[in-house]
């Protein structure tokens, strides 16, 4: 490991320690992404355009943050533990996300400015503790078997939070999402009190002196392979965020079968945890890059036959959710033990995860945007209107054709920028 100190053993037990943490962590994207809209402007009725001017300023705040998170974890790290971060970042999250849930009775102007406030609370504490979260996993082991297994085992618990959330998406249960939430989060807390600590690079000096900008750039300044990686990234999460984005208005208006939104959803992300095993075997069986590849390879296979269906066709519908859930686990997985692999290979393991990982949440952040824009722009182009009852084929374009081609060249730029042979079994050359 480049000379750095061996991480602690992982085990079972241990794994489960750090990984549970993304449940809670899980519990709120669906939410603030899904519920937040509805809550506040059919519930609350504050006007769509402050609702929608409220939300993007909030989140654009939270996006560009996420570097700097990360640098401050980076220059803090001999000073201040991972779990410390945590234990300093939750309470914020939480008291935000309460107010978020819990408005109370002001005027419109008032109702957007607690929705602020309350928003940039939630998502700096949710980015904090995330990061932190990522660059802590990314630090606990050696070799690409090991990588891979604690990300793996950090998604399962992020797909459990988020079917969680699934079940509670209604203003009518903010209580129960807000107590499912506090207790996940309490459990979680103790928890992580028993997992394995991330290495720390001993120097006097871990990390150069150069100004904020400068380390927060570096990685994308200095680092061409995290250049070639972070755009395979988004590229290919932005194939992922497009049907995200998109689902409800095909469900309503191709298959023609709003009600059954949420059945969908949960076959996908069920589908998704039970096909994490197979992806993190195939992460150490294969390479972890070879492995991404065969998991874009299979969610295409499986996902663009539902630019064929049309009105009724729910059951075949039915089945790719779940041929393309079981391919989910694959992109949860292996980018981040791919990254947490590269940051190792330059002599940054134990020093530089926070840095790299900021931009990695950034680019998450960014693919939901550019996912919105393109698809709905996209659709608009085409001719699609949301409800009406002319054709679909711009709707079913932009939600199974469109990813597909992006997930094709995404496979195409990791096919070629890791140079593997697809029929050799030694491991793909680094990024």
């Amino acid at each position: 490991m480049d000379g750095s100190p061996a991480p602690s053993p992982l085990t079972a037990w241990s794994l489960s320690a750090y990984g549970s943490l993304r449940l809670p962590l899980a519990l709120l994207e669906l939410p603030l992404f899904v519920l937040l809209p509805a809550l506040y402007g059919q519930t609350l009725g504050l006007p769509l355009a402050v609702l929608g001017a409220v939300l993007f300023a909030a989140r654009l705040l939270d996006a560009v943050t996420d570097p700097l998170i990360g640098t401050v974890l980076d220059r803090t790290r001999q000073r201040v533990s991972p779990a410390t971060w945590i234990l300093i970042a939750s309470p914020l999250m939480f008291l935000g996300f309460a107010a978020l849930l819990n408005p109370p009775s002001l005027s419109t102007t008032g109702l957007a400015a607690w929705l602020a406030i309350a928003s940039v609370l939630t998502y700096l504490g949710w980015s904090a503790v995330t990061i932190t979260h990522q660059a802590w996993g990314a630090a606990l082991a050696s070799d690409d078997p090991a990588r891979v297994r604690v990300t793996g085992w950090r998604e399962a618990f992020g797909l459990a939070g988020v079917l969680m959330s699934a079940l509670l998406l209604d203003p009518a249960r903010v209580d129960a999402l807000l107590g499912l939430f506090a207790v996940a989060l309490l459990v979680a807390l103790v928890m992580i009190r028993r997992a394995p600590r991330p290495m720390i690079v001993t120097g006097s000096q871990p990390m150069p002196q150069t100004s904020w900008f400068g380390q927060v750039s570096a990685p994308l300044v200095a680092d061409p392979a995290f250049r070639r990686l972070l755009a395979i990234f988004m590229l290919n999460g932005t194939a992922t965020a497009i049907p995200a984005t998109l689902v409800l208005f095909y469900v309503a208006d191709v298959l023609q079968a709003p009600g059954q939104a949420p059945f969908f959803l949960l076959l996908y992300f069920i589908a998704g945890a039970l096909g994490m095993p197979v992806w993190v075997a195939a992460g150490t069986r294969l390479g972890l890059a070879r492995a991404w590849l065969f998991g874009m390879l299979a969610a295409m296979a499986a996902f663009i036959w539902a630019f064929a269906l049309g009105a009724g066709d729910t059951a075949a519908f039915a089945v790719i959710c779940v041929l393309s859930g079981l391919a989910l686990g694959a992109d949860l997985a292996l980018p981040a033990a791919l990254l947490a692999r590269h940051i190792s290979q330059i002599g940054g393991a134990g020093l530089k995860e926070g840095a790299y990982f900021g931009l990695w949440s950034l680019a998450t952040k960014l693919n939901l945007a550019i996912a919105a824009g393109a698809g709905l722009s996209a659709l608009q182009g085409l001719g699609y209107t949301p409800g009406g009852n002319g054709p679909t084929l711009a709707l079913s374009l932009a939600y199974a054709a469109l990813p597909c081609l992006l997930k094709l060249v995404s496979g195409l730029l990791l096919l070629t920028t890791t140079g593997m042979s697809l029929r050799s079994s030694r491991m793909e050359k680094s990024l």
